[in-house]
């Protein structure tokens, strides 16, 4: 009988204690959500009212209310463009090689744990790195393809991460239903695992270029400027071969380091413009993520098996 009761006695003492625990994680969670709500709508009331066709078509300026992110956010996205180009196939490529033929030894396991490590460093380092590669030792110097091929290193054990997730998660049986039917090893990933595997790519690209809209550190360490009045050279000329590279090795500034610019000035005014940058590009990421979301649902739905 008292065994009986002391087991009664032990099972409601933890009974309450999983409801505690359970309260205390649901009042954390819902203090930070209040606090990141909160952020969220200053930064709404203070930033959206500046925010015109104007804020977007114009340069910056040292008069507040003429002054806009036309720079920045051009910037942004030629940051961002070659950050892809870079990034994604060398990601990709390696992914697959390493899930799909690369030797299960020590070597492999040595890489796999360097790439894990490389995804979790900050992100200044690869900022330091850069300088003393790019733009010292190969004379690239503080270019728009400085910046794209710093982040496109920040971003790349990422996508080779989830790339790797996302193959690893196709089931065994279309392989051997891919081999039973005569396919090489190419073949099977080429018409079968990649298919059935891009969604969860896409999805680790996307988060990835997201995280690295709004690096700042590494960017001003490899001498990116807080002011320019210009646009980097047009892509396209009229004479052929109708490309221009040398955009790559124009100077660049984004919206966080514009941000950064008008947060250092005094004037109120200035610090309106920076809310309103801070709400394009929390804008920009959230719906970039948001497209990953959809992405993955879509391709969870069409890939059936």
């Amino acid at each position: 009988m008292n065994s009986s009761s002391d087991l009664l006695a032990n099972i409601t003492k933890r009974q309450r204690q999983d409801f505690l625990f359970a309260l205390l994680g649901m009042l954390s969670l819902l203090f930070a959500l209040v606090t990141l709500l909160a952020l969220l709508i200053d930064l709404s009331i203070t930033g959206v009212p500046r925010i015109n066709a104007e804020f977007f078509t114009n340069f910056p300026s040292r008069f507040a209310e003429r002054a806009g992110i036309l720079s920045a956010w051009v910037g942004s996205l030629c940051i961002m463009f070659t950050t892809a180009c870079v990034a994604i196939p060398l990601g990709v490529a390696a992914g697959v090689y390493l899930e799909e033929y690369a030797k299960k030894n020590w070597v492999s396991a040595l890489i796999e744990l360097n790439i894990v490590n490389l995804a979790g460093i900050p992100s200044i380092t690869y900022g330091l790195m850069a300088l003393g590669l790019f733009v010292y030792k190969l004379k690239l110097g503080q270019s728009i393809l400085t910046a794209g091929l710093t982040l496109g290193l920040l971003v790349l054990p990422i996508i080779i991460v989830t790339t790797r997730e996302a193959i690893r998660s196709i089931p065994n049986t279309i392989r051997e239903a891919s081999y039973a039917m005569g396919a090489s090893k190419w073949q099977t990933i080429r018409f079968h695992i990649l298919p059935y595997s891009v969604g969860g790519i896409l999805t680790g690209v996307i988060i990835s270029l997201s995280r690295a809209i709004g690096e700042t550190a590494p960017l001003i360490t490899i001498g990116a400027l807080t002011f320019i009045a210009f646009l980097p050279t047009s892509p396209v000329v009229g004479h052929f071969p109708f490309l221009s590279f040398q955009w790559l090795m124009d100077p660049f500034t984004v919206m966080p380091i514009q941000m950064f610019n008008w947060l250092s000035r005094p004037q109120p005014e200035f610090h309106q413009n920076a809310a309103a940058t801070g709400v394009v590009l929390l804008v920009m990421t959230l719906v970039m993520n948001a497209g990953a979301i959809y992405i993955r649902s879509r391709f969870r739905k069409k890939m059936k098996w």
